[in-house]
């Protein structure tokens, strides 16, 4: 599919489906049996302390690699489930408990009617109870999701991935193969059909589904917003859409409601988050954000964006601390009076996603910094302005919003890890922010500005990567089969050929354009035992490695 007048009537179609999805959910939220939300939290955990669980006990096996990796105790007493005790005895008084935040050590419970906090503040365990949640009528949000047709120029389909300097990554075989995001959003409708999502389901790319707000498996309604989310980061469509980390696995977590905001929503989020380490997730992509609610009495104050006050924030930093890569919308609020980020992008461990247009010029939209505290956000900007995404079965559309950009630089961010599995999250965000144009003297539009993801890999292995003193080595040497090819230099252009030593090719690659200073080979891995070539034509010359070929075992 091409041509503006069909991609014009495609956004058509899906503003108009946007607007009748809130409108229907609207109606329905005021139909739910509970309407009255507490956040409860608890001074403590009981006498539990880490030493009484085992760490499989808590987290899978996933969880505790990524862990041990980052060098981050495991378990810890974040990691200890709330006090189950506590939750009976709230129960007890007529609360029906919603989710946990072990985190947070709190509780969200619902009531048909509303109570009195007294009762609650009254037991000696609870430090604190606040209502999150109630019935006040909808505010003035027409969509809580920002999105928004674009009317600008198009750039080319693969903007995204050609402005942050992404393809020759993928030209190197790192497309996020490998790598676990977690995605929460406020729906996945169609993502279980939409055509650019083919090749991610044929591998059974998408893990794990749950739905944080109505407790239940089916993510595949509810709102389209997160479908466009995934067809930034997985789609693929040849020479009509191409994500950033199409080889990376997926949870789909629902944690908004798209009937309402309040701050319910930041508890629903810490859950998916708390989900997302206990399964083991390397990566959080999260297009969501908050400030203001239908109750205007539980608005957050722009003081409040300091990276340490608000609920979703502070869970934010805590998954940052466990070794996740958190990934924030910086927000779509600087045409409006607002202006400023929101929460969680205002978290001095989360990646904060501005969006500007195909000319690198910043949106209209995009979120201004800093946070309250001073911190430089966004922290980082990427295409989020006529950004071709998917939202219905068959048709693509171009939208507006940081909702974009977040996935942009989320799925780069899988990309990196992949490159550099050495590379902590902290790491690989100041890498992106090192390879940025703006690094040098960032502002609070940009950012640290546009990253070069190639400069990035670059970055994080002069961390990790032994460089060798000449042009480039081949190693091990005798082999039983997979080489590594470790080059002084960034060698820009690579074209490998192995031949025997009668001289027979037996496999010919040419990458192309190639991030990063190695690369690795397993044409040997069924040869025969013997002498080969390995011969390297690569923009700053041509080498030849003698390798000997062992059986293997």
């Amino acid at each position: 599919m091409n041509g503006s007048a069909q991609i014009g009537v495609s956004r058509v179609r899906i503003i108009l489906s946007l607007i009748l999805l809130l409108t229907i959910h609207s109606l329905k939220s005021y139909a739910q049996e509970y309407i009255y939300f507490y956040r409860v939290s608890f001074t403590d955990k009981g006498a539990d302390s880490p030493s009484m669980f085992s760490p499989s006990d808590l987290l899978s096996q996933r969880a505790i690699d990524r862990r041990i990796q980052a060098g981050i105790e495991v378990p810890d007493y974040r990691d200890l489930p709330v006090f189950r005790n506590y939750i009976n005895q709230v129960s007890a008084l007529g609360f029906t408990l919603h989710c946990t935040s072990k985190w947070m050590n709190s509780a969200l419970f619902k009531t048909k009617t509303e109570v009195e906090t007294a009762t609650l503040l009254s037991l000696p365990f609870v430090s604190g109870v606040q209502i999150v949640k109630k019935p006040v009528g909808k505010s003035s949000f027409t969509d809580k999701f920002d999105l928004t047709a674009s009317i600008q120029d198009y750039p080319p389909y693969d903007r995204p991935i050609t402005m942050v300097n992404g393809y020759p990554l993928h030209n190197a075989g790192y497309d996020g193969t490998g790598i676990l995001i977690a995605v929460l959003d406020g729906g996945f409708t169609y993502a279980d059909k939409a055509s650019s999502l083919a090749m991610l389901r044929s591998r059974a790319g998408i893990k794990y589904t749950y739905d944080f707000v109505n407790k239940n498996r089916n993510v595949y309604g509810y709102h389209t917003h997160g479908t466009m989310v995934l067809s930034v980061l997985a789609g693929h469509i040849r020479g009509v859409i191409q994500g950033t980390a199409p080889g990376a696995d997926f949870l789909l977590l629902r944690t908004e409601d798209g009937a309402t905001e309040f701050p319910v929503e930041e508890d629903f989020w810490a859950a998916g988050a708390e989900f997302a380490d206990s399964a083991g997730a390397d990566i959080i992509s999260s297009s969501l954000g908050y400030y203001m609610f239908d109750d205007p009495a539980m608005n957050h104050k722009f003081a409040d964006l300091d990276g340490n006050t608000t609920f979703v924030t502070r869970a934010a930093d805590i998954a940052a601390s466990k070794g996740i890569l958190v990934v924030a919308s910086a927000g779509n609020e600087r045409n409006k009076a607002w202006l400023r980020i929101i929460a969680p992008s205002d978290g001095d461990s989360v990646l904060a996603a501005g969006a500007v247009d195909g000319y690198n010029v910043i949106s209209s939209f995009s979120s201004a910094g800093p946070s309250a505290d001073g911190q430089v956000k966004p922290d980082n900007a990427a295409l989020g302005v006529s950004i071709l995404v998917q939202a219905n079965e068959t048709q693509l559309a171009r939208l507006n919003g940081t909702s974009f950009s977040c996935p942009v630089l989320s799925g780069m961010t899988a990309c990196l890890m992949e490159a550099v599995p050495e590379a902590g999250s902290s790491e690989i965000i100041d890498a992106i922010h090192e390879s940025a144009d703006r690094f040098n003297y960032p502002d609070s539009l940009y950012g640290y500005g546009i990253p070069d993801m190639s400069r990035a890999i670059t970055i994080l292995q002069d961390l990790h990567l032994v460089v060798p003193e000449n042009e480039s080595v081949v190693r091990p040497n005798p082999t039983t089969g997979d080489v590594e090819i470790v080059f002084n230099q960034p060698p820009g252009n690579v074209r490998i050929e192995v031949v025997t030593s009668a001289g027979v090719p037996v496999y010919i690659k040419d990458f192309g354009a190639y991030a990063g200073r190695s690369l690795e080979i397993t044409a040997l891995n069924d040869r025969e035992q013997g002498i080969y070539f390995v011969r390297l034509l690569t923009g700053t010359g041509i080498y030849t490695h003698k390798i000997i070929k062992l059986r293997g075992r």
